[in-house]
């Protein structure tokens, strides 16, 4: 897997004021740690963060992150956790959790579907119930997505996380034979059906009254 590179400066003061200034500056907070790293408080380049991040995906991207003033030249990194703005979607903060390339670590993979199923031609819904998966690898085995064929699926099959393959390197750590998707049958809407039944009902509830009233009255 491509390394991207990365570059960030060391910073000493901390608090939403200096972190605005920053941004101010096309930059943002960041901190860096890992097993055998103490944390670090870096800043970081938006623009450039948001460039390297346009050649992979966010949950399975390592950076080559070189820091300005710092004794070891580069670290292998991943970003454990990016905030943005709940509204402006801007970059705010960032956790680069420093790798070690010969070690195995937990990372989540998509889950991605091909195909149309025989169920959902039927009628039948498809439900996706986990998207993502966690998966004990080396970083340079990552796999970008799992692809599950659902040609063949009918309503009523499911696939589960037993079913999916990977190559020896790649590890799927689970206790529990867990549901991935499942096509399902549509759901029948029975209670318009009994309302108007209940409606019938009252009605000729309503008719047997009148009935008698006019009886009652002819005697």
């Amino acid at each position: 897997m491509k390394q991207l590179e990365l570059t960030a400066t060391l910073r000493s003061e901390v608090g939403n004021g200096p972190a605005r200034q920053l941004r101010m500056q096309g930059k943002m907070p960041a901190v860096l740690y890992g097993p055998k790293t103490e944390p670090v408080l870096l800043a970081v380049d938006i623009k450039e963060l948001e460039t390297a991040l346009k050649e992979g995906s966010l949950a399975q991207s390592i950076f080559n992150l070189s820091v300005d003033g710092a004794k070891k030249k580069a670290s292998a990194v991943m970003i454990r956790e990016l905030q943005r703005h709940p509204v402006s979607g801007n970059f705010l903060h960032a956790d680069f959790y420093e790798i070690d390339m010969k070690e195995k670590i937990a990372v989540m993979v998509p889950i991605i579907t091909v195909g149309k199923s025989k169920g959902v031609e039927m009628g039948g819904l498809l439900q996706v119930i986990r998207r993502e998966i966690e998966v004990l690898c080396l970083p340079t085995e990552i796999p970008e997505s799992f692809e599950i064929d659902i040609t063949d699926l009918e309503i009523g099959d499911s696939v589960h996380v037993d079913e999916i393959t990977t190559d020896e390197t790649v590890e799927i750590p689970y206790d529990v034979n867990f549901t991935l998707l499942t096509v399902v049958s549509p759901k029948i809407e029975e209670e318009p059906e009994e309302e108007e039944e209940a409606e019938i009902e009252e009605g000729e509830e309503g008719e047997a009254e009148e009935a008698e009233g006019e009886e009652t009255a002819e005697e």
